[in-house]
């Protein structure tokens, strides 16, 4: 169309200027004083999209392709049965070096590209630890041989055309599929809408949408797509010419816009933009431009099958003539728009709707594990922390206990009587010396006697000595019963402690005992007290 605009601005104004020549007074100009203006190159028309994922590696191949003169005569002079099958590939030996050193440079970039999209993939499903078998996922790409990632070979360009064309195929479909999932789903939810009101609201929402679906259909009569009215009326006003005048041949140049002398798909449905502006206007509410779009590609695919004889999803000079001649052409049938052709079914929308309720219910399943999942961990955290909790407690004492310098108290065994080696040793040594032990208050200390011992070993009121012989060690643990004769003369006895020593003392050290759960011995026994003899031991007589 805007093709079609400037080839028309382009032939007013030359038409106008004719007229000013023939008017106006030739005046002599110095061609010397004259700059021309610079003559800007013109830029090549802006491939269109054709939705493939490798759009862009497929239309630089051919853009160079058609860079060498002898590729570009084949392409154009071969069949599309011939371009299936393979034949023009073969071509590909022949192209020069140039065009061959840049095909293999374009081949490396996509086979890197389509790394990258893999690598990108694995990270987004978390698995970064897991090795890439690039080359077995490079076999889902059919448009390339992954082989031989390095060079540009006849395989190569054959299997982009293979892929191209099944898959332009199967885009279509493809499209039609989204499509009526997408008014399935709108459909959808204005029922689930319907439910959240009451009565009185329900019966409103419904009654607008009636209007609603009334009006979008209350537009102008659409011309049958590719028909002689439809075209007339874009010669008329798209092109600003006479629908008296209308010329087929002269329609098709001024419609290619590229000027490789065939209608693309994208050139074709440029054509009834008019048709669809009966229909649809962006600013009305009951409007759909999703719904406009699908209308499109109906009406493209209407005249493909009707003009394309050779299925190659281009219509030639002589397709779009051929079919000018037509019953259908003069004569068409009345076009029916998709508000007159629902896009789904009944059954469609019921399994549609099964199946949104399917979703609906693992998902709710999966958020119920999930949050299931989450309890458990937060249950664990709080173990940890509690764990963490009394660890610090036990470090915290301990630092306590360290800063205060607190020993613990002695351990003590059953009822063990704690071994007194320094006593036992003085004890000895007097009995070595000879001394006899003197009564109470009567004899003086010998000379050499060791006055410590009578310190810490006094001899109770009324103690009689061992026999002769017996051990002083025993003494400590075999009290002598009251009314004991004293030994014969001679016999060793520990030395009588001075009398200057208070009995309270002696009572309270046995108290200590007692409480520290310690045997007394009878060194330190009160006067006219009887240990009773232990079990298990010979009694003295």
């Amino acid at each position: 169309m805007w093709g079609s605009r400037a080839f028309l601005a382009g032939w007013l104004l030359l038409l106008l200027v004719q007229l000013l020549c023939l008017e106006a007074v030739p005046i002599s100009i110095d061609k010397t004083k004259v700059k021309e203006p610079e003559k800007k190159p013109e830029e090549p028309p802006a491939s269109v999209d054709t939705g493939l994922h490798y759009d862009r590696y497929l239309r630089e191949v051919i853009d160079f392709l058609e860079k060498d003169q002898h590729f570009r005569e084949k392409l154009h002079n071969t069949d599309m049965e011939d371009i299936k099958q393979g034949k023009l590939a073969k071509e590909l030996d022949f192209v020069s070096h140039h065009v061959r050193t840049k095909l293999d440079e374009l081949k490396r970039q996509e086979v890197n590209r389509l790394r990258t999209l893999i690598k990108a993939k694995q990270d987004l499903e978390g698995g970064n630890d897991i090795a890439v078998d690039h080359q077995a996922l490079l076999k889902q790409f059919e448009y390339l041989n992954h082989m031989n990632p390095h060079t540009f070979e006849v395989e190569d360009l054959d299997r982009l055309i293979r892929s191209a064309t099944k898959d332009l195929e199967n885009y279509d479909k493809e499209r039609h599929e989204e499509f009526k999932r997408y008014e399935m789903m709108k459909e959808h939810d204005r029922r689930e809408h319907l439910k959240t009101l009451d009565d009185e609201e329900r019966k409103k929402e419904e009654e607008h949408y009636e209007e609603m679906k009334k009006k979008h259909a209350d537009h102008p009569k659409v011309n049958h797509p590719g028909s002689q009215n439809q075209l007339k009326e874009v010669w008329e006003e798209a092109d600003g010419l006479d629908p008296e005048d209308f010329d087929p041949k002269t329609f098709f140049n001024l419609h290619d816009t590229n000027g490789d002398g065939f209608f693309d798909e994208q050139e074709l449905e440029a054509l009834f933009t008019k048709e669809l502006e009966k229909i649809y206007d962006p600013t009305n509410e009951e409007d759909d431009m999703v719904e406009m779009e699908e209308e499109r590609l109906r009406m493209r695919e209407h005249v493909m099958n009707e003009v394309d004889s050779n299925k190659d999803r281009l219509v030639s000079l002589d397709e779009f003539l051929v079919a000018t001649k037509k019953k259908e052409f003069l004569e068409p049938d009345s076009w029916e728009t998709l508000e007159q052709n629902q896009a789904y079914t009944d059954d469609e929308m019921r399994e549609f709707e099964e199946h949104l309720a399917q979703q609906e219910q693992d998902l709710n399943q999966k958020a119920f594990d999930l949050q299931k999942q989450r309890d458990e961990l937060e249950r664990q955290q709080e173990q940890l922390n509690a764990q963490k909790m009394e660890l610090q407690q036990a470090v915290e004492h301990m630092e306590r206990l360290k800063s205060q310098k607190v020993d613990p108290p002695p351990e003590v065994l059953g009822n063990a009587v704690p071994e007194i080696p320094a006593v036992e040793s003085q004890l000895h040594e007097a009995q070595q010396q000879g001394h006899d032990p003197a009564p109470q208050g009567h004899h003086p200390v010998p000379e050499g006697h060791d006055p410590a011992l009578q310190e810490h070993h006094p001899v109770p009121e009324g103690h009689h000595p061992a026999p002769e012989g017996h051990d002083p060690a025993l003494q400590e643990h075999h009290p002598v019963p009251e009314g004991h004769h004293p030994a014969p003369q001679g016999h060793d006895s520990a030395p009588q402690a001075p009398q200057d020593i208070p009995q309270e003392q002696h009572g309270q050290e046995n108290q200590d005992q007692a409480q520290q759960g310690l045997p007394q011995t009878h060194d330190n026994i009160p006067p006219g007290h009887n240990i009773p003899p232990v079990q298990g031991q010979n009694q003295l007589p």
